[in-house]
């Protein structure tokens, strides 16, 4: 919590703060100064423009007095211009004539130069050309002064007349270069209205409204500012924004709208729609009028039918380009009636906010041919710190807590979780109130929801559509919250509640959410509200209501033993009430009167009495801690779905011994529960988890609807009876951590439906467990089981043997899911393949032993999910199933996975990885990061990127380099880069820059020397130790001593021709010791598209954590023909080749790395995205290689090669035909030695053979040998 505080003391830099707009909170008094001739255009063009300012909220300085000609310019002028983000020159006709104008000019021109200052010439009937040739009037003009100077006869003045004219020559031809408007041929309310939109557009200033104050949302106004930006002007484009009530939907939908209104042909802003139509009877045409007043900007024709209204809407839409907000929706028909189905202008944008996710498509408009682009935003809660901050200002006025009230105001900020309206309405509340007033206001909270809040929140309880989703929300915020879905779905739908509706509308509705583990989440505010609703039926009598869920109630309920027919649902848990010292022992007859009492919850309780008191429609019975060890014989189950007796002292269930004796000695204890057949005929959920006296498991046959068996760290559970094959409609097993099972029912297999079995931390690898199949070895033939002989024996013929050679077998083929982490399971203890589970999609091997990927992995045809996370041993993942969509891979802490190889037909996948930073040796993941020493690289690379004259390269040759082994090369996104001491460029780096950045153009290349990629470099110096370079910076450079270097610097290449950038943020690189310069050097390959001749560059190099300083870098470029000298005549092979097939390369796949706050050519190239979870609702995207054709520089050699096939096809024509000679040759020696069988050694001369071996040969072969050879 200190942390907490002393970000919120440095600012919070992660928060924003917006309340309203003024050009002090950027520094500048003024938006815009006005620089024109009075004479000209006081009284019209530049007093409508001034006006128009003024009506958008743009602070604009006019200075309403005229100087005469020859005075100096005012003080206050110049402190103006100097004041101001930008000026607005308005060159008229007569504008030279007025020496202020002129000096006007030359002040804002040199804003213009030495800082931001944005300059836009309007040029008012006069051309430019005139302004920059002083011709014409400006020509006119400049010879008057010119005469005035000529005239004074005062040597001083005439100097300074002098060195003015040139300043005014010199200010009037650079005004005319600049971009600027011309009035020409134009509408002078549309110039004007252009004029006001550009400056909108450059200077951001947002339109006089009342903005709200926006914390923490800096993220969704970029978004929204870059779905606004992307203005195609073919369709029309919808944004849905939703969130639960106070959320902050409606303050973000209005500032947005406050920033971009002005820039569309008409705009309108409609607030909290859903109350005003249901507030009154016309309250939809009342709003219809509004819109057609807004976008038509004349009265509307007064009429009283929504129909009407709706289509002299969609005739207005249809002709203008709109930017609508409609904010609040909480019904289709109000779209319907507010957009119609006909469709928008190009270029239209409507924003919508809504609680109800699902109603924006479900509209008309979405049901025509031609449907709306629509994309989605989802508004979360704030951070901590933005909440605390948010909190503070409406408490404190200020943006951190006073003092003494820290832990206070850390309490609120846990009770709200985010939520924007809570933090507001109780700082408010709070505000000027002692810390003891905090304290009681907190412990009110927790039994009371604020009214303000609670108003919003229940608008959207209120909007569900039936009783049945209204009870299901209670019955979820009262009991069920963080339980399991699928769990809490099968009891509900025992107590009649329609789930499978329900639980979706409650989602729409951003009532509910599901966390990642598949559990029920909900805003605790949220759940709050919905208890209060319970709690509303019976405020003073808590057995009155239908729910109990706080505690306390229900020990007062159940020890007066007041519960009625009325309560439904019940919870007590001791443990929450421990403080109280209550004692936690109750009669049964409390609960006799509660005859409709389903869901009920006795934890750590103790009943005495006959148990055939408890009620009869039970649903769900959780005991955990109960103290019997059995169940109560007389316990009514008939209708029992789900029994969770965890943490209890059952020492059986239905206990099945295949031992007599022991049968024998157990048989009097459970006989009487199997009395009634149908005792658990209704048990769909069975969890005993956690009872430490719990042996054996049996009786399953009295369990035929039994879905989930849950016998978690059961650690001396040694049995599960074969009876478990009764259990027909079993889909879950779960046996985690029961440690000495000895006992595993092989019947498994005929279970048609079991679609997961987690049994971690089973110890398989060592396992005990007896499986008495004599035919073991004909069934794993049977089932293609394949056995590894070299396993051991006498493991063998036990029932889960330590290399799960046999347990295979014993798996469903209804699989889906299948968990064996912390088994100590080795490479050598799987199958040589898992054919028989051919449904399998979710495999979990965490934490085993395994040094690779096992072989029968690779043979599971539909595997989605693998998880090896903390394998310790693991080195490699090479060639996973090409199926995979999700490979989890965090590694050990003091272990790092060293290679991991793709299938190039893999599907695309998400790879959740924790970095270890830098790695010493070879380290790959194929498609995303290639790291490998400098000593291993070969030398055909090193000349194709051109890296051959480099000093440590040579003198890796001779040995002489110490650091040579510590040197890496790093390959991402289409770069090589390697960092290592230096303090002076390579000398053949020609184009050099001193600081961070170089500019260029790129040069040309010919087919004979084509242009395959380039590199920078730059010279790093370390800064040495300040002070003022924070508390962050310490503890990031105190771990390395005193190396002050960039751990990940920053590379932008911007090609400013086409308006492309690559921000490349290098791999963590190891740290250098001492202080000595260092270099970074890097080879980029551009695709054929991204780099061409004449382009304009930009490459500057940054360092976020401020510890460096670049003291020059310098650009080379790399031509295919630089090395001919040094390259094999014969070498034909792309040896970047198998670089260029990765995917996310420039030039490749980079649309994941596009800047989100950018519409086109930004990328953001950080090896962290590849190992980010998905955002909800992104689609996977990582493939390691690419499925396109080539299209890297480097493949342009094509164009060159041909040169070389050209010059190269008689030399490989010749070696051809040298080949067939010498072959032929070779067959008739061989030929004829079998002829002369008794020749030892022939003697022949043959044509280009330069070896001849002598021997005593008759003439008559030799004679031959020469004929014939």
């Amino acid at each position: 919590m200190d942390f907490l505080f002393q970000r919120l003391s440095e600012g919070a830099s992660s928060s924003s703060l917006i309340c309203g707009h003024s050009s002090s909170t950027h520094g500048y008094r003024y938006d815009i100064f006005l620089s024109f001739r009075g004479l000209d255009t006081r009284h019209s063009f530049t007093d409508y423009l001034y006006e128009a300012f003024i009506e958008a909220n743009i602070t604009a300085f006019l200075d309403d007095e005229e100087i005469e000609t020859g005075e100096d310019l005012k003080p206050e002028l110049e402190n103006a211009i100097k004041a101001s983000r930008a000026s607005i020159i308005v060159l008229s006709k007569n504008y030279a004539s007025s020496t202020w104008c002129l000096d006007e000019l030359v002040l804002i021109l040199e804003q213009h130069m030495t800082s931001n200052h944005i300059v836009i010439p309007i040029f008012y009937h006069v051309e430019p050309t005139h302004v920059r040739n002083q011709q014409s009037s400006f020509g006119d003009a400049m010879a008057k002064h010119k005469q005035k100077m000529d005239e004074e006869t005062d040597a001083d003045k005439k100097s300074q007349w002098a060195q003015k004219m040139e300043q005014w020559h010199r200010a009037l031809t650079q005004v005319s270069h600049l971009k600027g408007k011309n009035v020409n041929g134009r509408l002078e309310k549309d110039f004007i209205k252009e004029i006001v939109n550009d400056i909108h557009r450059r200077i951001d200033v947002p339109l006089r409204i009342a903005q709200p104050l926006l914390i923490g949302m800096e993220s969704s106004i970029k978004f929204i500012n870059s779905w606004l930006k992307d203005g195609s002007s073919h369709t029309a484009d919808i944004l849905t924004i939703s969130g639960m009530g106070g959320i902050g939907k409606t303050s973000l939908a209005k500032y947005v709208y406050g920033l971009h209104c002005c820039e569309f042909d008409t705009s309108s802003y409609i607030e909290d729609i859903g109350r005003r139509c249901g507030g009154k009877y016309n309250g939809l045409l009342d709003i219809q009028k509004q819109l057609c007043h807004d976008i038509s900007k004349t009265s509307s024709i007064q009429v009283y039918d929504v129909s009407k209204y709706t289509t002299m809407i969609e005739n207005t839409l249809a002709r203008k380009r709109v930017f609508l907000v409609v904010d609040d929706i909480d019904s289709s028909d109000q779209l319907d009636a507010l957009l119609g189905s006909k469709g928008f202008h190009p270029g239209s944008k409507v924003i919508i906010t809504t609680k109800d996710s699902w109603l924006t498509e479900s509209c008309v408009l979405f049901k025509t041919n031609i449907k709306p682009k629509h994309a989605m935003h989802f508004l979360e809660g704030l951070h901590v710190i933005e909440s605390l901050q948010l909190l503070c200002l409406h408490a404190f006025m200020c943006n951190q807590p006073k003092a003494g009230y820290e832990e206070v105001s850390y309490k609120l900020v846990k009770y709200c979780q985010g939520h924007p309206l809570a933090l507001k309405v109780l700082g408010k509340s709070l505000h000027n109130r002692d810390v003891a007033y905090w304290e009681g206001c907190i412990e009110g909270l927790k039994k009371e929801i604020s009214s303000p809040i609670n108003n919003v929140l229940k608008m959207s309880f209120d909007s569900l559509p039936s009783n049945n989703d209204k009870d299901l929300f209670k019955h979820i915020s009262c009991f069920f919250v963080g339980v399991d879905k699928d769990l809490t779905e099968t009891i509900l739908r025992a107590c009649g509640i329609n789930t499978r509706c329900g639980i979706t509308n409650l989602i729409d509705r951003f009532l509910l959410s599901i966390g990642k583990n598949n559990e029920l989440e909900m805003h605790q505010l949220l759940q709050q509200m919905g208890r209060w609703e319970v709690h509303q039926e019976s405020p003073d009598n808590p057995w009155k209501r239908s729910r109990l869920w706080c505690h306390e109630e229900s020990f007062k309920v159940l020890k007066q033993k007041k519960g009625k027919g009325n309560l439904v649902g019940l919870a007590l848990d001791m443990p929450m009430l421990e403080k109280q010292n209550l004692c936690a022992t109750f009669q049964t007859e409390a609960l006799s009167n509660m005859d409709n009492l389903m869901l009920l919850q006795l934890n750590y309780v103790q009943m005495n009495g006959s148990y055939e008191n408890f009620p009869e429609e039970i649903r769900w019975l959780c005991m955990h801690g109960f103290h019997l060890n059995s169940i109560p014989l007389d316990l009514p189950m008939e209708n029992l779905v789900a029994l969770d007796m965890s943490y209890s002292n059952i020492e059986s269930f239905f206990n099945c011994y295949s031992n007599p004796q022991r049968h024998e000695k157990r048989q009097n204890l459970d006989a009487s529960c199997l009395k009634d057949k149908r005792l658990l005929g209704s048990l769909k959920i069975l969890n005993l988890s956690f009872c430490k006296q719990l042996r054996m498991l049996g009786g399953f046959d009295e369990l035929p609807a039994l879905e989930r068996l849950i016998v978690r760290n059961c650690i001396v559970l040694l049995e599960v009876c074969d009876s478990i094959k009764q259990c027909v409609e079993l889909v879950l097993i779960d046996m985690s951590n029961c440690n000495k099972l000895e006992k595993f029912p092989r019947n498994i297999s005929m279970l048609k439906k079991v679609k997961t079995i987690l049994l971690d931390g089973c110890n398989l690898g060592e396992s005990r467990v007896e499986n008495r199949d004599t035919d073991l070895w004909e069934m794993c033939k049977a089932n293609n089981i394949g056995i590894n002989t070299r396993a051991s024996s006498s493991a063998f013929p036990g029932g889960i043997p330590c290399d799960l050679k046999a347990f295979a077998i014993s798996l469903p083929r209804s699989l889906v899911s299948l968990s064996l982490a912390n088994n100590n399971l080795s490479i050598e203890s799987f199958p040589m393949d898992f054919s028989c589970l051919s449904m399998l999609k979710e495999l979990f091997l965490n934490g085993n032993p395994i040094i690779s990927l096992p072989n029968c992995v690779r043979t599971l045809p539909r595997l989605e999910i693998l998880s090896m996370e903390d394998c310790k041993k693991l080195k490699s993942i090479e060639h996973p199933p090409p199926t995979l969509r999700k490979l989890v891979l965090y590694p050990h802490r003091n272990h790092s996975i060293e290679k991991i190889v793709f299938d190039p037909e893999m599907s695309p996948l998400r790879v959740l990885f924790h970095l270890r930073g830098f790695e010493r040796g070879s380290y790959e993941i194929e498609g995303m990061v290639k790291i490998q020493p400098i000593v291993g690289v070969d030398n055909k690379v090193l000349r194709r990127l051109g890296w051959t004259k480099l000093d440590f390269l040579n003198e890796r040759h001779l040995g002489t380099n110490s650091l040579d082994s510590e040197m890496q090369m790093f390959y991402q996104f289409g770069i090589f880069s390697t960092m290592y001491e230096a303090d002076e460029m390579p000398i053949w780096f020609r184009h050099r820059n001193a600081g961070r950045s170089i500019t260029f153009t790129m040069p040309s290349s010919s087919p004979n020397n084509l242009l395959t990629g380039l590199n920078f470099c730059s010279v790093h110096t370390p800064i040495p130790n300040d002070p003022f370079l924070g508390f962050q910076y310490f503890v990031e450079t105190s771990r390395f001593h005193d190396c002050q270097f960039p751990r990940s610097p920053m590379i932008k290449i911007s090609n400013v021709t086409k308006k492309r950038m690559w921000s490349y943020e290098r791999y963590p690189d190891r740290p250098f010791g001492g202080p000595k310069c260092c270099m970074l050097l890097s080879h980029w390959m551009f695709g054929m598209n991204e780099m061409e001749a004449g382009d304009q560059v930009t490459i500057t190099v940054t360092d976020s954590r401020n510890n460096e300083r670049v003291k020059e870098c310098g650009v080379s470029f790399v031509y295919d023909g630089e090395n001919k000298e040094e390259e094999d005549e014969e070498e034909e092979e792309d040896v970047l080749g198998y670089y260029k097939s990765w995917n996310h390369i420039i030039g490749g796949d980079l649309s994941p790395f596009q800047n989100p706050f950018q519409t086109t050519g930004e990328y953001v190239l950080r090896h962290r995205r590849f190992f980010q979870p998905g955002r909800i609702g992104e689609e996977l995207w990582f493939r390691a290689f690419s499925q396109r054709k080539p299209d890297i520089i480097g493949d342009a050699r094509k164009v060159s090669t041909n040169v070389k096939k050209s010059k190269n096809v008689n030399r490989k024509s010749q070696r051809a035909k040298n080949a067939k000679l010498l072959e032929d040759r070779n067959q008739k020696v061989k030929y004829f030695r079998l002829r002369a069988k008794s020749v030892k050694v022939l003697k022949f001369h043959m044509s280009g053979t330069k070896s001849v071996k002598s021997a005593k040969v008759g003439p008559d072969i030799l004679k031959f040998l020469n004929r014939t050879l």
